[in-house]
């Protein structure tokens, strides 16, 4: 009898450090940030969203929305938005920081509008970047990311990821 206590105790602590091992699954997260697109006169401001799923402690897949940018002209509005999917690859350097590089996809829609009139246009381009990561709790990270979203578009953001 004791040994069969001893025994389920021993399985129930190995599995308690199996699992604080895992990552935490999913997170979440907003950024905002600077974009640069070299039709544009200046940078714009950028805000967005994203989740993911770690299905390794190296590797996760994630999507995101960002408003890469408004510009107003005259009676004009330019809009800039960017929906991704991307395989995230990251490596810790220390304790608490970690780089990333991402590889993905994402469609980016640029909408001119004047007088409840709006034209839009839509493509689909390789998303690459590169960021690094401090981890202030286990639960809550921030990050900072350099994304090429297309030839003539790039983003500088920092945010903020929830892990759950």
């Amino acid at each position: 009898m004791i040994k069969n206590i001893a025994a389920a105790a021993a399985l129930v602590l190995a599995s308690s450090a199996a699992l604080a091992a895992q990552p935490n699954t999913f997170y979440a997260g907003a950024d905002v940030g600077k974009t640069r697109v070299s039709d544009w006169s200046e940078r714009e401001t950028s805000y967005g969203a994203f989740a993911g799923y770690n299905f390794h402690q190296n590797f996760a897949v994630e999507a995101g929305y960002r408003r890469l940018g408004e510009e107003k002209f005259g009676g004009y509005k330019i809009t800039g938005d960017q929906a991704a999917l991307s395989l995230v690859g990251s490596l810790p350097v220390a304790e608490r920081v970690s780089i990333y590089g991402r590889l993905g996809v994402n469609r980016l829609e640029a909408k001119l509008s004047s007088g409840g009139v709006s034209v839009s246009d839509s493509t689909t381009k390789a998303l690459l970047g590169i960021g690094a990561s401090y981890a202030f709790t286990e639960a809550v990270s921030g990050r900072v990311e350099l994304q090429r979203a297309a030839s003539d578009t790039t983003n500088l953001s920092a945010g903020v990821s929830f892990q759950f």
